[in-house]
């Protein structure tokens, strides 16, 4: 039986790691970005209409929270320099969700098997965020600026404006904002293509 056993571990863990998708291959261009994942689109038009979250903006925080890697947590802390102590905090995944406000979207939304290393619940955890950032403290759910500077410093961290205290922060904000706008610009230019039925990609593109 325990042969068997290893055997399932091991099938499992080559079954996950073929599921993970590697980080895009262009970053900085939405298009290519959903060109090459389109699964990933689909996700973020998903999260456009259960939310009402444009599908620029939470692409452009995930590009600042993870460089879309599936994996991604904050760097390991060392005492004396060697000695691995844990790491700053427990976010991880694609949008660098902290396990504590998971937990408050997993009990929300009933998603309880929703994964932070999924890149389409890691979508609609930061669609279900930036709408509670818009209820709770009236940012547009296009303002990718403030919408950042909540989803890093928290709702009640940003109603009393931790952020001004953290120049390097604000910039970072600043890179996400510039970030968005430039996704937006560019989603103009592919939005029909990306819409269009992969079928008739097939036959007639």
């Amino acid at each position: 039986m325990k042969p068997f056993t290893h055997i399932i571990a091991l099938f499992m863990a080559i079954f996950l790691s073929g599921c993970a998708t590697s980080p895009p291959k262009e970053p900085e261009n939405l298009c290519s970005i959903y060109q090459e994942n389109r699964d990933w689109y689909e996700a973020a038009k998903n999260t456009r209409e259960k939310w009402g979250v444009p599908v620029h903006i939470p692409l452009a925080m995930m590009y600042q929270e993870s460089s879309f890697k599936h994996n991604a947590a904050p760097p390991m802390e060392y005492f004396l320099g060697f000695i691995p102590i844990g790491r700053a905090s427990d976010a991880y995944g694609y949008a660098q969700a902290k396990t504590m406000t998971w937990d408050d979207y997993v009990k929300e939304t009933g998603n309880s098997w929703s994964s932070r290393s999924n890149f389409d619940d890691a979508m609609d955890f930061m669609g279900w965020f930036i709408y509670k950032t818009n209820k709770i403290n009236g940012i547009s759910k296009w303002d990718a600026r403030n919408q950042y500077l909540n989803y890093h410093e928290g709702w009640g961290g940003y109603k009393r404006k931790t952020y001004n205290q953290k120049p390097w922060l604000i910039k970072v904000a600043k890179r996400v904002d510039d970030r968005a706008k430039r996704y937006a610009a560019q989603y103009h230019t592919c939005k029909e293509d990306l819409d269009s039925s992969w079928l008739w990609r097939l036959f007639f593109g």
